[in-house]
């Protein structure tokens, strides 16, 4: 009998994001901006220097210092992986038992319920009403499942509205049984982190990426934040050498420049209050059959009947956005300044030809 793949994954797709050349890319929540020249060059001298005969340094030390400094916690406290992904994975599988209760919320990130799924953990899902967390209701549906792991994004991916500090903290003190992942890849955007906070918690961890504010997407740095306790197991179920050497020399580097950081942060803030502004002054002069949710992330959430019509219609322009079918829902990241007005100006464009104006 020839070997055959097991059920779980014999139907799985691959994971395929908008790939190709495009004038204006706002598909990703990838910062807009790129390492200016002078950390440009910091970045060759290290790339020179590298030892690439000798694995990486398995604790990251170095790495995670800088990362500790940027936002003020202590290194005791830190996980470094590859990418938050490597992080959800070893939550799945390492943190929890087989056949554990994971609970998430939807809309939210997929790979939560993805790496659970791959991990043979039962995953149950409690639905946003109007696209927000009712915290009430979360803290009902985990306790009254018995969750074992209850992960959700705050700010939200894909909607970027999120909890405040106060309800986090109330949530993860009312769910005392469940471990709680609290991942905040969107919150240098906003200012309701429980970051500084996590070690005073058994059953909290927070999760952060290199890819977002930090504008290096392309190092794949995540970063687990706990007590000491999770910490040491964390640390104890990645693989030995998970971080790569220029990852790891270069995230030290980055994170050692925290004016620059900030400065891009701010600016990135500002651009999608702009952006958010503009649109919504399209729908209110157009008479638009658009929602639009105010975001504390670096993106818009727009849902619309149309969405497909102004997704495919941008792509024409050469301009990627992200488009979520299921929730008839465009989500679209804040570039540059000049990014946002193309992507403005085809937006208008696209009403006067009438593609997305409602009937009246």
């Amino acid at each position: 009998m020839s070997f055959q793949l097991c059920r779980k994954v014999r139907e799985l797709e691959p994971y395929e994001p908008i790939s190709g050349d495009y004038r204006v890319r706002l598909d990703a929540n990838e910062s807009c901006f790129n390492m200016p020249a002078d950390v440009v060059e910091e970045i060759r001298e290290i790339a020179a220097s590298a030892a690439f005969n000798r694995y990486p340094d398995p604790t990251a030390k170095k790495l995670i210092e800088s990362f500790a400094k940027y936002y003020g916690i202590s290194a005791d406290n830190v996980t470094a992986t590859n990418g938050s992904d490597e992080m959800l994975y070893l939550l799945a599988s390492a943190m929890l038992q087989r056949g554990s209760r994971v609970v998430t919320v939807d809309p939210d990130f997929s790979m939560y319920a993805f790496y659970s799924f791959l991990s043979e953990n039962e995953v149950l899902t409690y639905s946003k009403k109007d696209m927000q967390i009712d915290v009430d209701e979360l803290i009902a549906f985990v306790n009254d499942n018995n969750a074992d792991m209850l992960i959700f994004s705050n700010p939200c991916n894909p909607t970027g509205r999120g909890i405040c500090a106060d309800d986090a903290r109330r949530l993860v003190r009312s769910v005392g049984d469940c471990l709680v992942v609290l991942d905040e890849a969107y919150m240098d955007f906003w200012d309701q982190s429980l970051l500084s906070q996590a070690h005073e918690y058994d059953n909290l961890i927070v999760l952060k990426t290199a890819s977002k504010a930090v504008g290096s997407a392309a190092l794949r740095l995540g970063f687990a934040v706990a007590n000491e306790t999770i910490t040491k197991a964390l640390r104890a179920v990645k693989s030995p050498y998970n971080v790569n050497s220029l990852s790891q020399a270069i995230g030290e580097c980055i994170y050692s420049h925290p004016e620059l950081l900030r400065r891009n942060r701010d600016e990135i803030v500002e651009n999608t209050r702009d952006l958010f502004g503009s649109i919504y002054g399209l729908v209110r002069n157009y008479e638009l059959n658009i929602r639009l949710y105010e975001p504390c992330a670096n993106f818009v959430f727009a849902q619309t009947d149309k969405a497909k019509n102004i997704y495919e219609y941008l792509l024409s322009q050469s301009i990627a956005v992200r488009y979520f079918a299921g929730y008839g829902a465009l989500r679209i990241t804040s570039g540059t300044k000049e990014e946002n007005a193309a992507l403005l100006s085809a937006l208008e464009r696209c009403v006067l030809e009438n593609m997305i104006k409602s009937n009246r």
